[in-house]
């Protein structure tokens, strides 16, 4: 058996990945960190999401993907179905397909989140929402979601919440 029958290994920089802007209410950027277009794997994708301050990931759910979140930086709630939890840094949530959660940065500083998601396919929802960005650019002037929104959700195979 060689080191190749073992899998495949990779070490990524904190800004390595193909990193967007997001719009409003989503304030900051993600990074496409691990998916299947940069490795030989299929079944997840994961990366970073940066909440600005304020700034918070609308309520939705996932039609067929279960996702992890992990907070690493910063403070706020999320609200997972009716219920209402606070998070603080090392928190994580678990969201299965289906439940709707959203997550506010309450923090004065950024907010700074692990994402997991199986099946992979939330880095293409980034990178339909989104605008290039590099490492280092200042953060942009807040912009307004894409004008074709409920088609990109129907893609991506999204459930729009309620707000």
């Amino acid at each position: 058996m060689s080191a190749h029958d073992k899998g495949t290994a990779m070490v990524l920089a904190p800004e390595e990945g193909e990193g967007f802007w997001q719009p409003k209410p989503s304030i900051g950027y993600i990074i496409n960190k691990l998916n299947p277009y940069n490795t030989p794997y299929d079944n997840f994708s994961a990366g970073l999401q940066i909440l600005e301050p304020g700034a918070h990931i609308r309520r939705h759910a996932h039609e067929r993907s279960h996702e992890i979140l992990f907070c690493y930086r910063g403070q706020g709630y999320c609200e997972i179905g009716d219920s209402r939890h606070e998070i603080v840094e090392e928190s994580m949530m678990l969201l299965g397909r289906g439940i709707q959660h959203k997550v506010v940065n309450t923090g004065t500083g950024q907010m700074r989140l692990l994402w997991l998601i199986s099946p992979a396919g939330l880095e293409d929802w980034f990178r339909a929402l989104g605008r290039p960005r590099q490492p280092g650019e200042p953060l942009p002037e807040p912009f307004d979601r894409p004008g074709n929104i409920a088609q990109i959700e129907a893609q991506q195979r999204f459930v729009r919440g309620s707000d």
